[in-house]
Formats: structure tokens, C-alpha cells, sequence
């Protein structure tokens, strides 16, 4: 494991750093700061894992497993950089740094502790698995460090879960709830260290579960490189995915569209065949309302009360509701228009919802279903 998934991980942290690097260039705020910090943070975990990387760092260290408290110390440097980045979305500087003060100082306290015990600690095997299994001799090194990384952990993720909620862009709120979803892998991880601090108390190893806890850090790890970074690419997404939105979109408001039009042709603007999708989109969901606008005269108030009272027995509320009484007034103006027979009044308003922008009347209109 240490001699391919641990390299290939740090390849894809490695990447993920020099992708945010530049930012520094023009924005040096907390933020970003702990954002590339955290990337580097965990190339430089996985590469120090490697077998040979970590023989090279004991070696000009002379000092034996050093390696061991060097990636610790940077997996713990990596709850402080995604403390200091959730707490900078989530507050103002000011605010941000005073509830950063106790957490870091926590931190640093940690890691002085875990530092003294490594050192007062005397073992003979070294390699990255073997330093992992040796809790016999690091048994209080590895609780002290096992405490500070699952209560940063959990504290991470309780911020990153409340902060999704009002987060300002759709593609930060979902790298913060990729970020929360990281922590039952995360909780593994400390529960097989704790259980081979456990196994040998009896005179066992916890190699058996080895390849286990190492794959869901890894899993872990790579989760949390992706959810720190999507608000950075996941927009290019958006952007590549926007001409087969608009191709769905398109093909799901034709039958309405012609439906209204055939008999309200009026709002119809003919447009050159080589006109720009986008532009057709818009045009229609304009043309649909202005149809629906003109067959006003041909709806009958006493349709959108008895489509009402069908939406309420049958629970449907919000949007839905909307959807199914202007797609009842709809049906009856088109069927009353049809047979010119006006209704003995008309309504005042053909619509019972009011999207707010133009994306969202393009995920309201294709649920007036007239078929």
C-alpha cells in the first residue's frame, strides 16, 4: 500500500495544490491561505508515507520512526488549515479569529505533548507500516494523537455541516457536505489505530486490519481534496453541463409551448434557424407566459378552487401545487377557447406561483403537464 496507493494519492494532492497556488498571487486572505495549506499538508502526508521517502527523512533525521511525527504533525496541521478556512466563510475576520485562538492553542498544546511522549519513546522498527503497529511502544504517543485528530475531525465537520446550509454558492455547499461526508472514514481510521493500541495490550497486532484503515484514510483524504476544491472548478462543470441542460430543457417545454401557441400564436417572435439555443430557450418560456397571459379571458376561477381543494386532500403543497392549478386553468382555457365558450367570469391572475428568476421558470414551467 505504501508503495502505490500513498504515491498515487500524493500525485493527486500534489495537483490539487499547484491547481490553488496561483490564487496567492492576487488573493492572500485566511481563506485561501488555509485552503492551499491544507492541499500541501496532505501531499506532504502521502508522500512521507511512501516507504522510501520516509527511510530517506529518518535517515537524515538519526532519529529513528521521525518520519511518524512528522506526518502526525502535518495531519493535525490539517485540521488547523480547514479550521481556519470554515471559520473565515462562516465569520467575519474578527469573529473568526476568536474562536480560532482556543482551538489552535488546543492544537499546539497537542502537538507539545505528543512530541515529548514520541521522544521518550524507544523503538527499533521503522517503516510506515511498522511505525502504525508499534503502538506497543507509542501507545501514549498514539492516544494523545488520536484524540486531537478525532475531536478536530468532528469538530471540522460539525461546522462544515452547519455552514452548508447558508453557504453563498451552490458549488461551496456541496463541497462542504462532501467535506462532512469524509468523517465516518475518518472515524475508522482512529478506530483501528485505537484497536491496535488494544491488541496489544493482549500480545496481537492490528496488522490484520491494516489494509483497511489505510484504505479509508486514503478514501478519506481524497474526499476532502475534492470537497475543499469544487467551489474552484466544480463552475467549469456548470458551464460545460449548460448546452445539454438547455437541449433538456428545450425538449421538455416543446409540447407547451406549441400547445399554447397553436391557439395563442401572437407572443410568437419567429427567430432565423441559425439562432443561438439559449436565445430560443428564453424566447419560449417568454412566448408560454404571454400565451398564458392572453388565455386569462378563457379561465374559469371555479377551476383553480376545485384544482386547489384536489392539491390539499392529496397533500401537495409548494411549487407542485402550482404546477397542477395553472395546469388545470391551462387545460380548461385551451377546451373552452376551442368551442369558443367563454366562462361567465375569468380569473385575475393565470398564475399561482411567481419564480423569481429565470432559472427557476425553467424548472417550474416543464411541470405544467398538459397532457
Amino acid at each position: 500500500m505504501s508503495s502505490v496507493l500513498y504515491p498515487a494519492i500524493a500525485a493527486v494532492t500534489l495537483l490539487a495544490f499547484l491547481y490553488k497556488l496561483p490564487v496567492l498571487r492576487s488573493d492572500r486572505s485566511a481563506i485561501q491561505l488555509g485552503l492551499v495549506g491544507n492541499n500541501f499538508l496532505i501531499f506532504v502526508i502521502f508522500l512521507t508515507c511512501t516507504h522510501s521517502v520516509w527511510q530517506r527523512i529518518n535517515g537524515l533525521s538519526g532519529i529513528v520512526n521521525f518520519s511518524g511525527l512528522f506526518m502526525h504533525v502535518c495531519v493535525v496541521g490539517t485540521t488547523a488549515c480547514q479550521q481556519i478556512v470554515i471559520l473565515h466563510l462562516a465569520h467575519e475576520r474578527q469573529e473568526a479569529w476568536r474562536r480560532l485562538r482556543p482551538r489552535l492553542l488546543a492544537i499546539s498544546v497537542g502537538l507539545a505533548v505528543m512530541t515529548l511522549l514520541f521522544f521518550m519513546t524507544n523503538s527499533h522498527e521503522e517503516g510506515p507500516d511498522e511505525f502504525s503497529l508499534t503502538t506497543q511502544n507509542y501507545s501514549a504517543y498514539f492516544t494523545v494523537y488520536l484524540v486531537i485528530y478525532t475531536v478536530n475531525q468532528l469538530d471540522v465537520t460539525v461546522m462544515c455541516w452547519r455552514y452548508a446550509k447558508v453557504a453563498f454558492t451552490p458549488w461551496l455547499r456541496r463541497g462542504l457536505y462532501i467535506t462532512t461526508f469524509t468523517i465516518p472514514f475518518a472515524l475508522v481510521y482512529s478506530a483501528g489505530r485505537l484497536a491496535d493500541i488494544i491488541a496489544h495490550q493482549f500480545g496481537a497486532t492490528g496488522r490484520a486490519w491494516e489494509p483497511v484503515v489505510g484504505s479509508f484514510i486514503s478514501v478519506a483524504a481524497l474526499l476532502k481534496t475534492l470537497g475543499w476544491t469544487l467551489p474552484d472548478w466544480g463552475p467549469y462543470l456548470s458551464k460545460a453541463w449548460e448546452p445539454v441542460a438547455a437541449r433538456r430543457a428545450f425538449k421538455a417545454l416543446e409540447h407547451l409551448h406549441q400547445s399554447l401557441t397553436s391557439h395563442v400564436p401572437d407572443p410568437v417572435i419567429p427567430l432565423g434557424a441559425n439562432e443561438r439555443l439559449a436565445t430560443r430557450l428564453y424566447r419560449m418560456t417568454v412566448e408560454i407566459r404571454d400565451a398564458q397571459w392572453a388565455l386569462r379571458t378563457w379561465m374559469n376561477p371555479a377551476v383553480a378552487t376545485v384544482a386547489g381543494r384536489e392539491c390539499d386532500v392529496a397533500g401537495i403543497t409548494g411549487d407542485d401545487r402550482a404546477a397542477v392549478i395553472e395546469a388545470a386553468q391551462l387545460k380548461s382555457a385551451l377546451e373552452a377557447k376551442s368551442q369558443d365558450s367563454l366562462p361567465p367570469a375569468c380569473t385575475d391572475n393565470p398564475r399561482a406561483a411567481d419564480p423569481g428568476d429565470y432559472p427557476a421558470e425553467l424548472a417550474f414551467q416543464p411541470s405544467l403537464n398538459l397532457r
